[in-house]
């Protein structure tokens, strides 16, 4: 019988390794003393986490081999080794058994050819999730206490230097930082200028790259780390089996500390800077879903593949319109080879009016040829569904605070691990569990109170009546709706000779049109 072996260690710490060394031993050794059994190969992963299986490639190997039939059996040391997700124990234990493959457990004493292996399974499976959650608890309550007490967690910036948890000023790029916000503040120039002008200059961004963009431009003005100031957990990770991290929208609780570090600007200057962003986008923040700019990232340059952004107008009589420009032509002008030998540029340099984009796409569903009435009742659907957070926004409450009860019930729980592992007193253990359990009480009355409250079937039959007769309009062409034709637009591709494509969601082909006057191009 041919056996196949598992082994993985969590981390690549050197007495881990060690002990990763150990686990391909003994199993060589285990094999070699039945006569009946003939090694295949071990399969091991090192310093990768158990709580998913996306990025073992070990493992992913040893499964895809398994499909081959080229093993019986499979070794591992303990359930947690194999997985500490029991979704993932269950599934790949239930695929390897309809292949008559087993897998033996060996220290938890489990063969899941056996007929009650995965009841036991499904418990040790349980209690190795289930250590995993409590380990991210206690990591992220030991991450948090050491940043409120001023240990920086990431990495290096242009300007400052990231070590052992301390910030320190990097001279040369505290310099082009301070150039930055004085050009921005007090020569009040836009961000594109300042990228094109600290290009021109040969200054360097963070990464050694020559190419600056405006993005970049913008973050290092809104960063309040060089007035002095620090903010962290802008990033969490909120699952602890996928490990993915995503920005911190108000989910958990930010870590600010004022006059944190050594500023490279005044607060001052600062301040000045964010007081001059906000009036430069006065009025161009529009609230909804989708209603900023329907247009937004979906017209893309045919030469270079870069995203048309969005630049304001202002007529002659003072009304103010917007235009789509290639994002490289804007910063970079038209299309050359600069000293360095370095292609620069873009040469689709020419500006598409809002409005006329809209019009191309208003154009393009026309065209098509439809079962009007099918179209009317499918998009009222789908309308009805987008506007649902508007419309049941009592249901959104209660979802909500059930979150926030979520989140702090798992709070309670880490301040109980934290305990357990003597990270912290037993008197501050009682007095964040009285803290917890008041806000537990209060969120769970204001559940209570929120679900009471009148539902909205009849508002949301009016709202289904008024909505039908609107899109019976749009879809007829009598009325415009930016954000309707926005939603069906895929993307729109610019080219240098002025042709433009239209491409929508869900229908083949495409519709090129070429704008030939000020009404459609300038």
């Amino acid at each position: 019988m041919k056996v196949a072996a598992y082994c993985r260690v969590s981390t690549d710490k050197e007495d881990q390794i060690n002990s990763f060394e150990s686990q391909r031993k003994y199993f060589r050794e285990y094999i070699e003393r039945r006569p009946n059994w003939e090694l295949y190969q071990i399969y091991a992963d090192e310093g990768i986490t158990g709580t998913t299986t996306k990025k073992r490639a070990a493992f992913n190997h040893m499964i895809a081999d398994a499909q081959l039939h080229r093993f019986d059996l499979i070794l591992t040391k303990e359930v947690s080794r194999f997985s500490r997700n029991i979704l993932d124990t269950i599934s790949y234990t239930r695929k390897l058994r309809r292949l008559g493959i087993g897998v033996v457990f060996m220290n938890d004493g489990i063969n899941t050819l056996d007929p009650d292996s995965e009841l036991r399974l499904s418990i040790m499976g349980s209690i190795a999730q289930e250590e995993s959650r409590k380990t991210s608890s206690r990591v992220k309550w030991g991450q948090t206490r050491r940043m409120e007490q001023g240990v920086v967690f990431g990495r290096s910036m242009l300007g400052y230097d990231v070590w052992d948890g301390k910030m320190t000023i990097n001279p040369q790029g505290a310099s082009v930082v301070r150039l930055i916000f004085q050009k921005y503040v007090y020569e009040h120039k836009g961000t594109t200028v300042i990228a094109r002008e600290l290009r021109e200059s040969g200054y360097k961004t963070l990464t050694g790259s020559p190419n600056w963009r405006n993005t970049i431009i913008l973050k290092i003005l809104k960063n309040e780390k060089y007035c002095g100031d620090l903010k962290q957990k802008k990033t969490i990770t909120p699952d602890y089996l996928t490990h993915q991290k995503k920005y911190n929208r108000g989910e958990e609780e930010f870590i600010f500390l004022r006059n944190h570090h050594e500023p490279i600007v005044s607060r001052e200057l600062w301040e000045k800077a964010q007081e001059e962003m906000a009036r430069r986008n006065n009025g161009r923040n529009h609230s909804g879903p989708g209603c900023r700019f329907p247009l937004s990232g979906k017209i893309k340059c045919g030469e270079c593949g870069q995203s048309f952004v969005s630049r304001s107008r202002k007529r002659k009589n003072g009304t103010i319109y917007k235009v789509w420009r290639c994002g490289t032509a804007t910063a970079e002008g038209k299309r050359r080879i600069d000293m360095a030998g370095n292609i620069i540029g873009c040469n689709t340099g020419y500006q598409l009016r809002d409005e006329a984009g809209l019009e191309m796409v208003r154009r393009s569903v026309n065209m098509l040829k439809l079962d009007t009435r099918a179209v009317i009742r499918s998009i009222t659907h789908i309308v009805l569904k987008v506007l649902q957070p508007t419309c049941d926004s009592r249901q959104t409450g209660v979802e909500h605070l059930r979150k926030e009860l979520e989140q702090t019930e798992e709070k309670k729980k880490g301040v109980l691990d934290a305990f357990f592992a003597k990270s912290i007193s037993e008197a501050d253990m009682r007095l964040m569990n009285r803290e917890y359990d008041r806000r537990i009480v209060k969120l769970n009355e204001e559940i209570a109170r929120t679900e009471k409250q009148e539902n909205l079937p009849r508002q949301r039959a009016l709202l289904e009546k008024e909505l039908h007769a609107k899109v019976m309009d749009i879809v007829s062409g009598k009325t415009a709706c930016g954000n309707f034709y926005g939603n069906l637009l895929d993307y729109i591709t610019a080219y240098p000779d002025r042709r433009l494509e239209v491409r929508l969601k869900f229908f083949p082909g495409k519709w090129t049109y070429t704008p030939k006057n000020a009404k459609d191009a300038s």
